[in-house]
Formats: structure tokens, sequence, C-alpha cells
């Protein structure tokens, strides 16, 4: 596993708007295919959609892929941090006791980028879901069943 040095300070200095759009990426550890199978991708939708319903969130466009997922979000309550840090470590738990694993199933951290007041989401969200398709997983984002997005 390879460590970037000082990327715990990757934190430093931001803040978190209640309001604001963010672009989230979080990546499995070790980049296993973790939810290559779609039923443990559920456990992962689930939390999602948890997060949204606890009003943290406001989710506009998500896809869970085989090592990672992408997160088009309004933050509502709370920072950036903890709705993300609550979801991967609610997602952790249910994905280890359904299947048996142990360990960390996230690297640590995530990237996110605050989005623009005036930046047009659509293209965000067309890329969240575009994902399964430029990867080769599907021929059609249709046939895909892990992602979401508000504008459907």
């Amino acid at each position: 596993m390879t460590v970037q040095p000082n990327s715990h300070r990757l934190r430093q200095g931001r803040i978190s708007e209640p309001g604001r759009a963010y672009f989230i990426t979080s990546v499995v550890h070790e980049r296993q295919p973790v939810f290559s199978d779609w039923r443990t991708g559920r456990l992962l939708v689930a939390e999602l959609r948890k997060a949204h319903e606890r009003g943290w969130v406001e989710s506009m466009a998500w896809v869970v892929m085989p090592d990672h997922f992408h997160w088009l979000v309004q933050l509502q309550s709370g920072t950036l941090g903890e709705a993300i840090g609550a979801t991967k470590a609610r997602c952790t738990q249910a994905v280890n006791q359904k299947t048996g694993r142990q360990g960390p199933l996230w690297q640590s951290g995530y990237h996110d980028r605050a989005l623009r007041d005036n930046e047009d989401l659509l293209p965000f969200a067309r890329y969240i879901v575009g994902n399964p398709l430029r990867a080769g997983l599907v021929d059609r984002i249709g046939d895909y069943p892990l992602w979401d997005a508000c504008w459907l």
C-alpha cells in the first residue's frame, strides 16, 4: 500500500459550507473490488440514502463502482467530514457483517471538490453516472444497478 506523505494535511484549512455542492470520491482500501457484487454495493447505497434521509446531505447523483464511489451532494448540516465519515463507518460495519470480512474497508480520507455557486451541476452528474460505461462494465447505463441521479 502506498501512503502519501503528509496526506493527513489535505484537510487542513478546508471548511464545510452548508448549502454548498460537493463532488466526493472515496476509494476502497487497496482498491479491492468489494462492490463487484451488486448486493454488497446495495449496502453502500443504503448508507448514502440514510445520509440524505438524516438531513446531512441532499444527494443529487451517485455511483458505486467496484472499488470506489462518486457522490454529488449539497451539504445540509454538520461538516462534510462528519457526513462522509459516518457514511463510510456505517457502510464498513454493514459490509463486514454481511460478508464476514474484517479490517478496514476504505482508504482514509476522501477527495472532495467544492463547486462554485454558479457552476452547472449536470455535467458532474453525467460524469458520475457515466462511470460504469467508461469502465466497460455495461453497454447501457440502465443495465448498471448501482447509480442514481435526482434529474431522472
